[in-house]
């Protein structure tokens, strides 16, 4: 099975659902990033190797896809892998079994293998970089994950969805998007896709002052969708505005921090360490910011 997408559209998360809801879900679920070895780590990493197979080989590794038996492997990034990987993943895919690096036992694993990229395969074999019947055996099964500007109200769904999170887990901030955000984030191109709507939100939640989260509390860069349909109220997040959002703000990211850290003091009355306990803090730290604050006169 082959998942695409851009960077930050959630591959990796489609993967482990197609596990769980699958009947492996009781078995292991291993994920690897092609992209952070080189070609010997990876075959390592991936097959297994016995001792003194190479130099620092103390003892016996056993491979992800040992580990995964019965299970799924998730490869992230295949596009990074090398030829070589690729022809002993081939084989795989055809039922061969495989040999640890410097082994001679021949492992049979039974693993379903969901493999994900960003990159444009056919291109990578037109430049001979990928094997095109490997990725003709990934492909049996495709699935195409859009970018999140294509996704309409899902912007909205997903930015309230993580602003819950966020409140729940820390018991303050914001709890709802004002008008004005949403306008934000809807016209925002998000070239960083989910990834980068759950950073912006949970700053938002972490620095936003009052109960609405407002569009310079989301810190988003001025990349605009190059056409933005209307979004549809959505439950638990105020509704469009009808006027342009205000332009951005220039405070930066330490006066936003210290204004929040007093205003979070302010709220405790003055008690520090309930401050410190709301904020993560300790009094150290929190000593620290407060003498900030007032050589800058917050």
């Amino acid at each position: 099975m082959l998942v695409a997408g851009e960077s930050g559209t959630g591959k990796e998360l489609v993967a482990r659902m197609i596990h769980d809801s699958s009947l492996r879900s009781t078995g292991p679920y291993v994920a690897v990033n092609c992209a952070a070895f080189n070609e010997a780590l990876l075959e390592s990493e991936l097959f297994g190797h016995e001792k003194g197979a190479f130099t620092g080989a103390a003892k016996q590794h056993l491979g992800q896809f040992e580990r995964a038996h019965r299970g799924t492997i998730f490869l992230d990034e295949i596009g990074e892998m090398s030829l070589n990987c690729q022809s002993k993943l081939l084989r795989i895919l055809e039922g061969h079994p495989f040999e640890r690096l410097g082994g001679t036992d021949r492992i049979q694993t039974d693993v379903r293998i969901v493999a994900a990229t960003h990159r444009t395969l056919p291109d990578l074999i037109d430049d001979g970089r990928f094997r095109e019947d490997l990725y003709f055996r990934l492909r049996v099964i495709e699935l195409q994950i859009p970018p999140l500007r294509d996704r309409g109200d899902d912007i909205l769904l997903l930015a309230g969805s993580f602003l819950q999170h966020f409140h729940k887990k820390t018991g303050r901030g914001p709890v709802r998007l004002s008008a004005a955000a949403a306008d934000a984030l809807m016209q925002h191109g998000w070239p960083g896709n989910v990834r980068e709507l759950r950073n912006a939100i949970e700053r938002a939640a972490v620095l936003g002052f009052d109960e609405e989260v407002q569009p310079d509390d989301l810190g988003l860069r001025l990349t605009q969708r190059s056409t933005a349909d209307p979004a549809s109220p959505v439950s638990g997040v105020a509704p469009l505005a009808t006027h342009p959002s205000p332009p951005a703000s220039n405070t930066n990211l330490a006066d936003a921090e210290l204004r929040h850290i007093k205003a979070v003091l302010a709220q405790c009355g003055g008690n520090k360490s309930q401050a410190c306990k709301l904020l993560g803090i300790g009094r150290g730290t929190l000593y620290k910011k407060l003498k900030e604050i007032e050589k800058r006169g917050l």
